[in-house]
């Protein structure tokens, strides 16, 4: 049990200043952290050449000149310089005005915000994989994880791509030039500022949510912890520890949601005032950006909540299982009634009580750059039973449950199903002015 401890409790910094060379990782771990180390190069690549790595000047100049181009530049010119004439009889340019200023908005959101945290911190910090939790163990898991990233990045965005590649070559035929070439240089520039646009926005959600996944491992795993005949120090240790790295997570990602959020309910709300206000004829010819544009940013959306949801909910599962961990404990041991008449039925409390909480506010926690362990002065007193260790332990869990918050507000089932209300709202207001009946 001894040498089970020490596996647990010894810690290592974490990876030091992130402007150094950020695919110089210092552990050696085995085969399995050369596999790590490689995964996490390959995602790094894919990263950088879309821009996201912008750890020098000159990389992140090249970075923004690529976005200003392709996402900006492009489909301006597109818009007002390479469509037909009788465009604007389809009132094709007055829709796809919003969507444009949509994509731009959303990609660079997820460019800013992603680049500013790699930057920052670099791809192993920002993903939190570090050696404290065990290379060997959770290295498997780890790579079902960054497959299931790519996976998801690569199934939407080919989504998108086939329906965005629809109604352009639609557009080409009814809408076509005199010279055909003309049209097919309008739909391959259309294709490759989309699809960037695209990547960029998915890439950013992608991202987080396989934050989100690489945290849940170990939540998971924190109830086979419990199994392990394990001091209740420990077991408070790794809890603060994951608690720490939710927050941190938290307050490294909350403006990137909530801007992105905003942008994308704001985007959906002027395509459902567009459509529905329009007096003229609807049809997958001009309308079907709307539609391109709603199912990419919805599911950017559904990764982000998805992720942030099961996050929280793991971690306020974790009262229940330490409440199930002390009620078998206590139900197979016969120290407690022996212990507490031995005490005169007065239980000793911990004698450091205090000391045992680490507390961050939201302003400090990107001041910690590593996390705090339990002072090594601080240990439970010999006199008290090892089923008031348990119950302490069990109430600490439950008072201090978590989550992914932004700015104190925890994502969750309950805050989902009360924003899904708000936005049905503000949808049916919206119907309420644009769509009207009239009888005799």
């Amino acid at each position: 049990m001894a040498a089970a401890e020490q596996s647990i409790t010894i810690h290592e910094p974490l990876v030091g200043n992130s402007n150094n060379n950020n695919n110089h990782y210092p552990y050696s771990d085995g085969p399995n952290d050369a596999v790590l180390k490689k995964h996490l190069a390959k995602l790094e690549t894919f990263l950088r050449i879309f821009g996201f790595c912008q750890y020098s000047f000159f990389s992140g100049l090249l970075s923004w000149l690529a976005y200003l181009v392709i996402a900006i530049l492009l489909p301006l010119w597109t818009l007002y310089y390479a469509y037909c004439s009788n465009c604007e009889q389809y009132q094709i340019r007055t829709f796809e005005l919003q969507i444009f200023a949509s994509q731009a908005l959303v990609a660079g959101i997820s460019l800013l915000c992603i680049s500013h945290n790699l930057r920052k911190h670099g791809i192993r910090k920002l993903l939190f994989v570090d050696r404290y939790h065990g290379m060997a163990q959770f290295t498997p898991q780890y790579l079902e994880k960054f497959k299931g990233f790519y996976r998801s990045l690569v199934t939407w965005v080919v989504v998108g791509f086939l329906l965005k590649a629809a109604r352009e070559v639609v557009r080409a035929i009814y809408l076509h030039d005199e010279l055909w070439w003309w049209s097919v240089a309008v739909l391959v520039v259309s294709l490759v500022s989309w699809t960037y646009s695209t990547i960029l926005f998915l890439s950013g959600t992608a991202l987080f949510n396989l934050v989100g996944n690489l945290q849940i491992i170990h939540f998971e795993n924190y109830g086979k912890l419990l199994e392990r005949d394990m001091d209740v120090s420990v077991y408070i240790e790794e809890h603060m520890r994951l608690t720490h790295y939710l927050s941190k997570i938290s307050h490294r990602f909350r403006i990137f949601l909530l801007l992105e959020f905003l942008v994308v309910s704001a985007s959906q709300f002027v395509a459902l005032l567009q459509t529905t206000g329009n007096k003229g004829i609807i049809n997958f010819l001009n309308g079907g950006d709307f539609l391109v544009l709603s199912i990419v940013e919805l599911v950017g959306i559904v990764l982000c909540l998805n992720a942030a949801a099961k996050i929280s909910h793991r971690a306020q599962a974790i009262g229940s299982v330490a409440s199930r961990w002390h009620m078998l404990v206590t139900a197979n041991s016969s120290d407690v009634s022996a212990s507490f008449m031995s005490n005169g039925g007065n239980p000793d409390p911990l004698n450091t009580v205090g000391s045992l909480t680490v507390n961050y506010s939201e302003s400090d926690l990107e001041s910690t750059s590593d996390f705090i362990p339990l002072p090594a002065t601080v240990q439970l007193t010999s006199q008290m039973t090892s089923f008031h260790k348990r119950q302490a332990f069990v109430t600490y869990v439950q008072s201090n449950t978590g989550g992914f918050s932004i700015f104190g507000w925890i994502i969750d089932r309950m805050l989902i199903n009360t924003i899904f209300f708000i936005e049905l709202s503000l949808v049916f207001f919206v119907l309420g002015k644009t769509i009207t009946f009239t009888t005799r």
